[in-house]
């Protein structure tokens, strides 16, 4: 009974939000600023975050995983609701900014915070179910990092922490699906010749706000290929 009244709710919200295309999920990228810093061509700033931060909040197409296009009147109309400019968002963005600066920070240099928020906004937000609601949106993906917490896997004290020894991608996903009910998708880069995790994805449900979690259909992306991947998680 509670699970047909959860659906019936997200019907209605999606109908509230004005979508006109249902058929996508959410991902949600979380980024290992180490690895991230280590293996990109531009530079970091001078303090390298410790934790998973986000990278974004994605509307992904159920039939290949594909992201949403962003809006475009004429050739992407994906919603009846004209939405927010990216110039528009930081005023209703600043009750969370505080919370938005320690776990969505932009970590390359050249590009400030309030850049790299309206970059994610106008290419991912604009066709999700918050188009005229940053606060909605970026509020959705703070939430939804406080309750799929991954230091919760990578605590102090689990077998699987920072360090240079390698893991196996599969030994990785596991302790993924066994702490949080499902698989994620693994990003890398290499450098030195060694597989670096960057991103560790995790996907939902669509709903506004997305809340149930779900096996991501793409395993692997980028340097990523197969379970038998070693991978390195580093701390620095």
């Amino acid at each position: 009974m509670l699970h047909l009244l959860l659906l019936v709710l997200a019907s209605l919200s999606l109908l509230v939000s004005g979508q006109t295309n249902p058929d996508f999920f959410y991902k949600l990228s979380l980024q290992w600023p180490p690895s991230v810093c280590s293996t990109s061509t531009s530079q970091c700033g001078t303090t390298i975050p410790k934790i998973f931060t986000i990278h974004g909040l994605w509307p992904q197409f159920i039939t290949n995983d594909k992201p949403v296009p962003p809006y475009d009147p004429i050739n992407n109309k994906c919603t009846n609701v004209v939405p927010t400019k990216p110039s528009e968002i930081l005023v209703p963005l600043q009750p969370l900014k505080d919370k938005l600066e320690k776990l969505w920070p932009s970590i390359l240099k050249g590009k400030t915070n309030e850049e790299f928020w309206k970059h994610e906004w106008e290419k991912h937000a604009t066709c999700s179910d918050f188009p005229d609601d940053p606060y909605g949106f970026f509020a959705a993906a703070l939430c939804l990092v406080n309750k799929n917490n991954l230091s919760d896997v990578f605590q102090t004290g689990s077998w699987l922490v920072p360090r240079e020894a390698v893991y196996k991608g599969k030994d990785i996903r596991d302790a993924i699906k066994a702490k949080m009910g499902a698989f994620p998708e693994i990003s890398c880069k290499k450098k030195d010749n060694r597989l670096k995790l960057t991103e560790m994805r995790l996907c939902f449900d669509r709903a506004k706000p997305p809340f149930v979690i779900r096996d991501c259909p793409t395993k692997y992306s980028n340097g990523c290929s197969s379970d038998n991947d070693e991978i390195v998680f580093p701390l620095s």
